[in-house]
């Protein structure tokens, strides 16, 4: 990517991006307290807040690519925030349970759409934030939605930047720049033609299960601290304030001095260090360093699909992949509600470290790149 001026506001703008998604996936956590007293909700049903955006994370991981032809990287900017800002709009003014689980869909096209087409863009800048997780912790008496008026500003920050820097990079700029590889394939490609289609699909799965973790964790850790640790309110909050700031030092300590595989030998170990010892604090810092090492492996995958892959798949590849696994951040929260209603929020961390188990799968079964045969 040329380092010009422009590229450097894009830049901007995407980083700008990846704060209020990771705002969006962090915020959850801190919401179901809130939600359960105001709703008066089981675990269960409040679970819903995470599975309902898979419905446009879906949508995202099948339209990205023909969102990018038609439209360009504009249309991203254009529709990526707008969904935000709408889906804020509507928690802004805390509407009735079902409805604000019909926002959260809009919500999840936004990071979909716009995880894919950033991530593809820009490479491995993926963030997320624990400012906003602060934030929620720290709101004492003020009402849940009280967030969303800072949500709104943002998204509308968003929708500016984006669509002020994205302006010229149309649909017929991106066909034009794209028309020489146009006739090597796409998706179909990227999903049905081997070996393409096994570094694809185990990304996927691999991304499915990193953001499973990392918003299940993320999301439920609140609850387990004050229903399994016997903690209070503010310094369970702390707890997932902690979690996130460990992901976004840990992605900018650890970098990609190692492969994920390794990293994931010290979170499994500090995994099972909150399973395993019930007290308060242990489990603070133990869920703060699984953060630490589980932050990089987000931008390990992509790294790594890069490295597999033929350029010309990459737009592709790694935007279906970006977008299928943002549907963990859906599917497996729900799941460990779904768990908790019947057995206990206790099932979180047993959870998460069989969860971690299929994600080491994922990754062995990559091709090793000193072999993979790649052509541009």
């Amino acid at each position: 990517m040329e380092l010009s001026p422009i590229n450097m506001y894009r830049t901007f703008a995407t980083l700008w991006s990846f704060l209020v998604m990771g705002a969006n996936d962090a915020a959850y956590g801190a919401l179901i307290p809130y939600l359960e007293t105001y709703y008066h909700l089981s675990y269960t049903i409040v679970s819903l807040i995470f599975l309902s955006p898979l419905v446009g994370y879906t949508l995202a991981a099948f339209f990205n690519q023909r969102i990018h032809t038609a439209f360009g990287q504009r249309g991203i900017a254009l529709m990526g925030p707008g969904c935000h800002l709408l889906a804020y709009i509507v928690n802004c003014i805390h509407p009735p349970y079902p409805v604000l689980v019909i926002s959260f869909v809009f919500a999840g096209f936004g990071n979909g759409v716009e995880d894919g087409a950033w991530n593809a863009w820009i490479g491995t800048w993926p963030m997320r934030t624990s400012s906003w997780g602060f934030f929620m912790d720290s709101m004492g008496e003020c009402a849940w939605y009280y967030f969303y008026y800072i949500m709104v500003g943002c998204a509308a920050i968003e929708l500016v930047t984006c669509t002020v820097c994205f302006w010229q990079a149309t649909g017929a700029d991106f066909r034009a720049k794209t028309a020489a590889e146009q006739n090597k394939g796409g998706l179909k490609d990227a999903l049905l033609t081997m070996p393409s289609a096994r570094v694809t699909w185990l990304c996927s799965l691999f991304l499915l299960g990193y953001v499973g973790v990392e918003v299940a964790l993320g999301g439920w850790i609140v609850t387990f601290m004050i229903q399994i640790r016997h903690g209070a309110a503010f310094a369970s909050g702390m707890v997932a304030t902690g979690f996130w700031l460990g992901i976004t030092v840990g992605r900018f300590i650890l970098g990609f001095v190692t492969p994920p595989h390794r990293r994931e030998d010290g979170y499994l170990t500090f995994g099972l260090v909150l399973w395993l010892v019930p007290q308060f604090y242990a489990s603070a810092v133990a869920v703060s360093l699984q953060g630490f090492f589980l932050g990089p492996l987000f931008p390990g995958a992509v790294v790594m699909v890069t490295k597999l892959l033929p350029r010309h798949l990459h737009v592709s590849s790694i935007g279906f992949a970006a977008a299928f696994g943002g549907s963990g951040a859906a599917i497996l929260p729900f799941a460990v509600g779904a768990l908790a209603q019947a057995k206990g929020v206790q099932v979180l961390q047993p959870f998460i470290i069989g969860l971690s188990g299929a994600i080491f799968l994922a990754w062995i079964g990559l091709p090793r790149v000193s072999k993979a045969h790649r052509t541009e």
